[in-house]
């Protein structure tokens, strides 16, 4: 069993898709509707809001960051402070856009939630959006069950994505133009296992967050090898940083109701130490 985790910050209404970017942790506060960064003290060093409510960060190699407006099924890329729309993902994302990777290049792997969750709609399958490097957008693989957190492997050859309502990790091989292959099942879950943010260790290990009380470390094929509990709370997103990259930051909330989050502000960053170094684009 690892060590109990200690809250960092808090006072949030929903912090999700957690980056380590740059000696910092971003998140999206997504319920109140702005990006987040903050110092490894937990001060929040910068805030700016995105409309349509944020969800997946990342960055292109220009330092520009991407982030998902998961209302407006949209991406937008902020460049000096200002937010500007980079690519429409309304052809492929019938639900609320969700999390996302960008990669070495600048290519961005965009899922979707899939169905409208909030209005008790049935859930179904979709498809992961692939945005090039100038902003055209094409479909990366498709038949996901909300497809969700998502990384890539160190050498920028292998894609990881979470499909949340099927308990299931999936793995690509990343091909020419960023195009996926030679898809694999990395780990079938236990079916009260509902993995939503991952990030990657340098031991090719994926942490889950479970939307449970726990946050769990697996390997290729299912074995859990840690298991980390949270209190007070599910876990929605999990991140490795800080300066060697063995902080496991997690992101923490009371409930998923918009109404219930922005009331009781119950979202906090929780962060633990790990054994093993986080590896990989987050």
């Amino acid at each position: 069993m690892s060590a109990t985790p200690r809250t960092l910050a808090g006072g949030f209404a929903f912090p999700e898709c957690p980056r380590w970017h740059a000696g910092s942790l971003w998140f999206s506060d997504q319920h109140e509707g702005f990006v987040r960064r903050l110092a490894p003290s937990g001060d929040v060093l910068e805030s700016f809001e995105v409309p349509g409510c944020p969800s997946g960060i990342g960055w292109l190699p220009d330092g520009d960051m991407l982030v998902v407006s998961m209302h407006e099924r949209r991406l937008y890329r902020r460049s000096n402070g200002t937010l500007a729309p980079w690519a429409e993902l309304g052809a492929l994302h019938p639900g609320h856009s969700n999390d996302m990777v960008v990669d070495a290049q600048g290519r961005a792997y965009v899922g979707n939630i899939g169905f409208d969750f909030d209005k008790g709609e049935t859930p179904c399958t979709t498809a992961v959006a692939l945005v090039q490097v100038d902003g055209r957008v094409e479909e990366a693989c498709d038949g996901l069950v909300c497809p969700n957190g998502s990384v890539i492997s160190p050498d920028g050859r292998t894609l990881i994505i979470a499909e949340s309502l099927a308990s299931r990790l999936h793995a690509w091989t990343i091909g020419e133009g960023g195009r996926l292959k030679d898809h694999r099942v990395f780990a079938q879950l236990a079916s009260d296992i509902l993995p939503d943010g991952i990030c990657l260790d340098a031991e090719g290990c994926v942490w889950i967050s479970t939307v449970g009380n726990s946050v769990l470390r697996v390997r290729e094929g299912g074995e859990i090898l840690e298991r980390i509990n949270v209190s007070g709370g599910n876990t929605y997103a999990c991140m490795l940083g800080g300066e060697e990259r063995r902080d496991l930051y997690i992101c923490v909330a009371p409930h998923h109701d918009r109404n219930v989050t922005l009331r009781e502000r119950g979202g906090r960053i929780d962060v633990v130490r790990v054994s093993v170094p986080g590896a990989g684009l987050p």
